[in-house]
């Protein structure tokens, strides 16, 4: 089990877990997942670390197929800038290494906000802490869990 799984077992929350053969050569881990678990792209999202001109740590979370907006992110935290995080960085505060980071979780609780597509889901499917380890659940518990905001994150 990862601090994820563990996470949202402890919380009692619904959710399945999808295992399946991780590629090391993929080049996008979460298009990688969703044509592994035969899902549509918008289900699946990806979990990504930004940095603040503040130097505070936080986390997007947004449909696999697409792509960050820096300065959307950067009003959603009411910031100035954000650029993607460090990889020691983002491995040292959540415990989870590239390809694998879950929202869920993580060594250090931060700020995050999920795209805002999927509120409009009835299920998500994200990343359980582990290369290869997809976790499924309803967008409103992971936001609630994770005291998260909904918003326009991605480029047009």
């Amino acid at each position: 089990m990862t601090p994820a799984i563990n996470l949202v077992k402890k919380h009692r929350l619904h959710f399945t877990v999808h295992e399946y053969q991780h590629d090391p050569a993929a080049a996008s881990y979460g298009l990688e997942a969703a044509e592994k678990l035969n899902l549509a792209a918008q289900w699946v999202f990806k979990t990504l670390v930004v940095e603040t001109d503040t130097h505070q740590l936080a986390v997007a979370i947004l449909p696999v197929d697409q792509q960050l907006n820096f300065k959307k992110m950067a009003k959603a935290l009411k910031v100035k800038k954000v650029q993607m995080a460090d990889t020691i960085k983002v491995e040292r505060t959540t415990g989870y290494v590239l390809g694998g980071v879950s929202p869920l979780g993580q060594k250090k609780r931060l700020t995050t906000v999920i795209h805002q597509t999927a509120a409009t889901l009835t299920d998500i499917y994200f990343s359980a802490g582990k290369r290869g380890l997809e976790l499924q659940m309803a967008p409103s518990d992971l936001q609630s869990l994770l005291t998260a905001s909904f918003s326009d994150i991605v480029n047009d």
